[in-house]
């Protein structure tokens, strides 16, 4: 057995980011997945970003582990062979505007018509309902919109920031995965198929929510905190660098200050973590007193000083730094391979390991219809492959 995922069949029908790296990690767990993409330009994620040989390292990085069938959906023909294959799938996931699907003729309510126990996943940017349903959503609207940007502010940069990844869109991927799971469970406990929603703004707010919201969760709260208690953070420069140190319960602090030798971390005013919030004022300046220590140290001397009264604690590393790091290297973390199309590749393997189904990294990410004559055949089409390709339903 290949996984806990081993046996479930996938039809995903999304592009970008959020369905497909939600997919890929049904994928990467050991699901069967065929993807579906449109002749020509293929799944928009091909196109963003570093690509070589019209591999984008996205969509090598959240397709692997997939088939790709490229079907043309403004036809007829299209469209039926796609309910084929839904007919006999057990997951669905597209993430069109609302209303899409519909037009196509691939809604929840048709498809369900062939496969009553399907579990169909739609993902929005902005919802099925409300004002802003149809509206385009791409990751930095979603940052803004639903808070992530604004989390940013903090210390004496009060100005919101965007992350400068496309978060929005690998929250609510993660969401997508953690949701499509449960509704599998859901259906092995006896309670059917069912219709997942889910919006990129409402995973983003959730996720904002857990810990950057904290006057707007405790209504009745005096206001005197941030809602973030993250919002001062920062990096601390080095000589040479940069590193993070984590000073919240009291061993944490005294063990960094004594990491870097500075005193007065056992003071009554800030000894304690009811002092600290009592007297803010002392703790920034015990604080500042150590990021001063910091400065005129070299990252590995100040790492080395605090991992050694087991403080938590590390260095800003780059993509590149962390593939040479020796715990990445011990944990097995990356995974080289050799892309038919693009080349060399380093990614990281499947995150969660379980030991009862081993999880696997599984096939290269396809080029735009690879699979498309074998998927055919196995819906036994294979003796109108040439007659479809020829009226452009396939490629």
């Amino acid at each position: 057995m290949r996984g806990p995922m081993d046996g479930v069949k996938v039809v995903d029908l999304s592009i970008a980011l959020a369905g497909p790296w939600a997919v890929s990690m049904l994928a990467d767990q050991g699901a069967s997945v065929v993807k579906v993409e449109p002749p020509g330009l293929g799944d928009i994620g091909r196109w963003v970003g570093v690509a070589v040989g019209g591999i984008s390292a996205m969509a090598a990085m959240v397709n692997r582990g997939k088939r790709s069938i490229a079907v043309n959906l403004q036809k007829d023909e299209g469209r039926a062979i796609v309910r084929k294959l839904v007919a006999d799938a057990d997951v669905f996931v597209q993430n069109f505007r609302p209303g899409v699907v519909e037009k196509l003729g691939l809604s929840y309510d048709t498809v369900r018509a062939d496969n009553p126990d399907l579990v169909y996943c739609s993902i929005s940017g902005f919802g099925p309902d409300g004002p802003y349903a149809h509206k385009s959503a791409y990751d930095p609207v979603v940052q803004a919109y639903g808070g992530l940007a604004f989390a940013q502010a903090g210390g004496t940069e009060m100005e919101p920031k965007l992350i400068r990844h496309t978060a929005a869109d690998k929250i609510t991927a993660l969401t997508a995965s953690q949701a499509i799971s449960a509704a599998l469970f859901a259906r092995e406990r006896g309670r059917g198929g069912q219709h997942l929603k889910l919006s990129m703004l409402e995973a983003v707010v959730n996720f904002v929510w857990a810990d950057a919201a904290g006057n707007e969760v405790l209504l009745d709260s005096d206001g005197s905190q941030p809602s973030s208690f993250s919002r001062d953070q920062k990096l601390w420069p080095t000589k040479d660098g940069y590193i993070i140190a984590a000073p919240v319960s009291d061993g944490d602090v005294a063990g960094i200050c004594r990491g870097v030798g500075v005193d007065g971390y056992d003071a009554p005013e800030v000894a304690t973590i009811v002092a600290r919030r009592t007297n803010p004022e002392a703790f920034s300046a015990l604080l500042r007193r150590v990021l001063e220590k910091v400065s005129t140290m070299t990252t590995a001397e100040a790492i080395a000083g605090m991992e050694a009264e087991k403080a938590p604690c590390g260095a800003v590393l780059s993509p590149a730094e962390l593939s040479d790091d020796p715990h990445v290297r011990a944990l097995g973390m990356l995974e080289d391979s050799v892309h038919p199309i693009a080349g060399r590749m380093r990614q990281p393997r499947p995150a969660a390991r379980f030991e009862g189904t081993p999880s696997e990294t599984g096939r290269h990410a396809p080029g735009l219809g690879e699979h498309t004559d074998a998927i055919l055949a196995e819906l036994g089409m294979g003796d109108r492959i040439d007659a479809l390709r020829e009226a452009g339903v396939v490629a």
